[in-house]
């Protein structure tokens, strides 16, 4: 840590360290500065001047705060700390001429932009402008920039801040937004036309402090004033990145993220920000029984005495999907087991080991990447299965980590040393090379890639053991939100998904719609929409999404959090922890609870660390027996074949469905002919 400066801003005298810069000196001293173009998270460019203060001492000058670090100041007479006037009438002046010069060009139609209400521009120049200007020449336009379709862009609005082209550079790691030009000619555009290509090309909206980048899909749909807002998670990854849902009336409006330094920052992925209007397309609102080949609509009674009467006596195997709450989880495994079945929630084969949780979780946190010094990613490919985490081992490349590579070929976005593709690859670094690219200071991530094949334990002990030898910590990187807390409370069995779907009667299939199920057993489907699973089903019960319950979801690193109810199930569509309450009734098996904190309180009293929300709990390393692994099963492959279209929601979404295309089409390489 830097060394400690005294310094006195607005006669306040705080100490802070040396390389901190005067506009975070300010913010810790309890002082706004006004900025647009500073930003925590990205480079300093220092071109906004709107965030001047005055340098008691220094030029007879306004100082950019943003730019300017409380070591360079100099001490007063006789010592004394060094002073920073914020509300000096030189400050004041110099704000409300940058204020006036910002507004020369801006077109002022803030009755019809998108950022009215919640934009940095209106706020600023109420509390810092005049009301008047003295340029009455004729405003300057530009031509609008097709960056795709989540990204609307207004160029006349532009204030040249260059937050967007510092974001995509450094944090999104893509090349195609710059600025051209100099002085009125200065224009922020993107490189022969191009579209950008990037998950998290999204977060250029919340960056932007005018109307000049807004959001294509939530265009003219609401106000900000009119919209209830509900902090809750993301389950579109196992990340777990905490979002806010805007809702209006019962439908949600749009998805934004919220500051969470240990998860997701402040950025959130595409898919999260734009899922939302899968959420209304394709809902199952009703129940559906199979008669004669064909779905026919049913009412609750009718529909819980069947899957009752289907399920009594014979074997049942419950699957839980990828977007369950953990109380639902639980719910199913307590009705199922009872019955004598088995519960299963690794649906996509992975061997990962029930009761060890230093195996399916690990034992890093996810901001020890921030900090690594070499990153060993085995089996994933971060870019696609958890784009804000790939941007964190993006930042911590750029503070100089060297990043190792076992797996398919990928574009990460930084440079990352690839060791090979597969199983072989793997069992070298362990015998040869491990002490030359990890060291005390390193983080090892595993994905479900290397853990799907027949010997994926054995994949998994060879990085358990890579972690123990280097002294390295490991974080096992999963797919699917429900994964680490169904794994928690037990819903696994021991046979794996495949041999338990072998000899079973009836399915109890939970909102798993990636499985194929065979064609012999009585399959009851519970979930939200009609995918893949509502098309195999024998009946039907329409559950909740996840923004219209509570419930607790345990992301990748171990984390518990909690997801809040932003808006209500469609039609009869009831939360799913009621659904089953409802069928244990039926079954004449009623679970001991009649509300969500009941059957929250079995929960913890079973597994005491769901209660501690928002904490990442140490796991005892118990490394697996390390086992050869076959290594004619090849490469690892990615468990992610299309980003966009990965659970029902998206599948749901024309958005998605939109993004999807344009993903396949620039993967067609063209041919120099074309």
């Amino acid at each position: 840590m830097s060394d400690l400066r005294k310094v006195s801003i607005d006669g306040k005298v705080i100490e802070v360290p040396g390389a901190m810069t005067l506009i975070q000196a300010c913010e810790t001293a309890g002082i706004e500065i006004p900025r647009f173009c500073y930003h925590e998270r990205l480079t300093i460019a220092g071109n906004c001047r709107m965030c001047l203060v005055e340098v008691v001492g220094g030029p007879p000058k306004p100082a950019a705060s943003c730019a300017m670090q409380v070591k360079d100041l100099r001490p007063g007479p006789d010592g004394a700390p060094p002073q920073v006037k914020t509300n000096s009438p030189m400050v004041k002046k110099a704000r409300e001429g940058v204020m006036e010069f910002l507004l020369i060009n801006h077109p002022l139609d803030c009755p019809i932009c998108d950022q009215g209400g919640e934009c940095d521009l209106q706020d600023q120049a109420m509390a810092y402008g005049v009301d008047f200007s003295r340029y009455r020449e004729p405003k300057r336009a530009t031509e609008d920039l097709d960056l795709g379709p989540l990204v609307e862009t207004h160029m006349t609005r532009c204030i040249s801040c260059t937050r967007c082209v510092r974001f995509t550079t450094e944090v999104a790691g893509i090349s195609q937004m710059g600025q051209t030009g100099r002085g009125e000619d200065a224009e922020i555009t993107s490189y022969l036309g191009q579209t950008l290509d990037s998950n998290l090309q999204g977060n250029i909206i919340d960056l932007c402090p005018v109307g000049a980048l807004v959001s294509k899909p939530y265009a003219f749909n609401a106000r900000p004033w009119e919209l209830t807002k509900t902090e809750t998670v993301d389950v579109m990854d196992a990340l777990g990145s905490s979002i806010r849902v805007d809702t209006k009336g019962r439908k949600v409006m749009r998805i934004l993220p919220r500051n969470h330094d240990g998860v997701n920052e402040e950025w959130l992925s595409d898919k999260a920000r734009f899922v939302w209007d899968g959420l209304s397309r394709q809902r199952l609102d009703s129940p559906y029984i199979r008669e004669n080949g064909k779905l026919r609509k049913a009412e609750w009674p009718e529909a819980l005495a069947a899957a009752a009467a289907a399920m009594k006596g014979r074997k049942t195997v419950g699957l839980v999907g990828d977007l369950v709450p953990t109380e639902a989880a639980f719910a199913l495994k307590q009705l199922i087991e009872a019955q004598g079945g088995v519960v299963e929630c690794r649906t996509d084969g992975a061997k990962l080991p029930a009761g060890n949780r230093s195996a399916y979780v690990g034992s890093a946190r996810i901001e020890d990447l921030d900090t690594a010094k070499h990153i060993m990613l085995i089996g994933t490919n971060p870019a696609i299965e958890a784009p804000v985490l790939n941007a964190r081992i993006r930042k911590a490349w750029l503070a100089g980590a060297n990043v190792g590579h076992v797996g398919a070929v990928a574009d990460l976005t930084y440079d990352a040393a690839h060791a090979g593709t597969g199983r072989k690859a793997l069992a070298d670094l362990l015998e040869h090379d491990f002490d030359r690219v990890l060291d005390e200071d390193s983080v090892v991530v595993v994905g479900q890639g290397a853990l799907i094949g027949a010997d994926g334990e054995a994949a998994l002990a060879h990085a358990m053991e890579l972690a123990t030898r280097s002294k390295s910590k490991l974080l096992v990187l999963h797919s699917a939100a429900s994964r680490v807390g169904a794994m928690d409370v037990g819903a696994t069995c021991e046979s794996g998904v495949e041999a338990a779907l072998e000899g079973a009667e009836v399915i109890y299939n939970m909102g798993a719609d990636e499985i194929a199920l065979p064609s012999g057993p009585f399959v009851i489907y519970q979930g939200s929409h009609g995918d893949r699973g509502a098309h195999r089903a024998d009946l039907i019960l329409p559950g909740a999404a996840w923004v219209e319950e509570q419930g607790l979801f345990v992301n990748t690193e171990g984390r518990p959090q909690l997801a809040l109810r932003a808006s209500f199930a469609p039609g009869q569509a009831k939360e799913n922890w009621a659904i089953l309450r409802a069928l244990s009734a039926e079954m004449d098996a009623v679970q001991p609870w009649n509300s969500l904190a009941q059957l929250r309180q079995a929960m913890v009293a079973a597994h005491p660390h769901l209660a501690r929300l928002d904490e990442v709990a140490e796991n005892e390393w118990q490394p697996l027996t390390l086992a050869s692994m076959d290594e004619s099963l090849g490469d690892f492959e990615s468990i992610v074949a299309e980003h966009y279209l990965t659970n029902p929601v998206a599948r749901a979404s024309e958005l998605m469905g939109e993004l999807a295309g344009k993903a396949r089409a620039r993967r067609q390489q063209k041919i120099a002919a074309e």
